[in-house]
């Protein structure tokens, strides 16, 4: 991206809440980020962190209890939180589009999988008939590497194995080419085998078709595989964002330090797993410290009492960690067990 060119989509200060039975819940707190055109950005974070619930916001797919409480969300310089439901309408499926989880989940069970491929162009196209988008559906499994598509178009989704629902619902968020995709968990349901053909088939999708990517996952491995920038997520905010290389070869938050660790060494398989310590905090509670603190090896008194910003550190990384304070990058900083 040169200087003078906007980024594809940038969040500012986005939060969201969910008014439940037992209180609101601070789902997210000022998570910020942003996307370039044509590049593959990682959120990764423990399971309830928020990143699917970012995800949903940037589609404006909060339901009731929930609720987006303020931010902005500029896509293509537009902020979508300001836009009708019918302009998000135009906007969802045609230049934005999201694989959800658990694919067979969210294929209709009763309709034949071509025809929901079809369905979703026709939607955003009134111009073109059945005829022509089943035959866009079928080359688009084809592109996929799926074997006599012209059958498989018949099959209803029970009929298809998880690998293969996958496809299809990838071929259902790319057949319209959209600008931006975002791939919620794409392989969480997929054997190692199959994760590695989805992986390398979104990958090889991106490139023809030049979309840019928020890929979304709890897997260090595939995002050090897939994309170019990552952002780290804890309890609802951002604590470390920067280039994968140097996130994942020189962490520089504590939590993303512990996360690293957890990851097993195949060169040792015999040594005990590493855990951080602690639990995740109750979101019930607002954002008045940093939510690492009772977890932290490196805690001090300010942390349980104020917020810390994100430190510009090198190039573009940055971590939310007041040990960067006035003394710059930590280097060489290890968790001890």
């Amino acid at each position: 991206m040169t200087l003078t060119e906007k980024p594809l989509l940038k969040v500012q200060n986005l939060k969201v809440h969910f008014y439940t039975l037992r209180g609101v819940v601070h789902a997210l707190e000022r998570v910020a980020f942003s996307l370039n055109r044509q590049e593959t950005l990682g959120l990764a974070g423990e399971t309830g962190c928020g990143k699917s619930v970012t995800a949903r916001s940037i589609l404006r797919l909060i339901d009731p209890p929930g609720r987006i409480i303020s931010g902005n969300i500029a896509f293509e310089g537009q902020n979508l939180l300001a836009l009708d439901e019918a302009a998000m309408r135009n906007i969802r499926g045609s230049k934005i589009s999201m694989i959800m989880q658990e694919p067979k989940m969210s294929l209709n069970p009763v309709i034949r999988v071509g025809e929901q491929i079809a369905e979703t162009l026709i939607i955003h196209d009134h111009s073109l008939n059945r005829k022509s988008a089943k035959k866009q559906a079928i080359d688009m499994l084809a592109q996929l590497g799926i074997a006599d598509p012209t059958r498989i178009v018949r099959r209803y989704p029970h009929e298809l194995s998880g690998g293969m629902c996958q496809r299809v619902m990838i071929a259902m968020m790319l057949v319209t080419r959209p600008q931006l995709l975002i791939a919620d968990e794409p392989t969480s349901a997929l054997d190692v085998t199959i994760q590695a053909q989805i992986l390398e088939l979104i990958q090889k999708l991106i490139r023809d078709i030049k979309t840019s990517v928020l890929m979304i996952t709890h897997d260090l491995g595939v995002m050090a595989e897939t994309c170019d920038r990552v952002a780290i997520m804890y309890a609802g905010d951002m604590v470390e964002m920067g280039s994968v290389r140097s996130v994942l070869k020189d962490p520089q938050h504590p939590y993303t330090q512990g996360l690293l660790q957890t990851v097993p060494d195949k060169s040792n398989p015999d040594q005990p797993l590493f855990s951080i310590k602690g639990n995740v905090p109750s979101l019930l509670e607002p954002q008045a410290n940093c939510r690492f603190a009772p977890r932290c090896e490196y805690v001090m008194d300010r942390c349980r009492h104020e917020l810390p910003p994100l430190y510009k550190l090198n190039g573009d990384h940055q971590a939310a960690c007041f040990l960067h304070d006035g003394r710059g990058i930590i280097e060489n900083v290890e968790i001890e067990n």
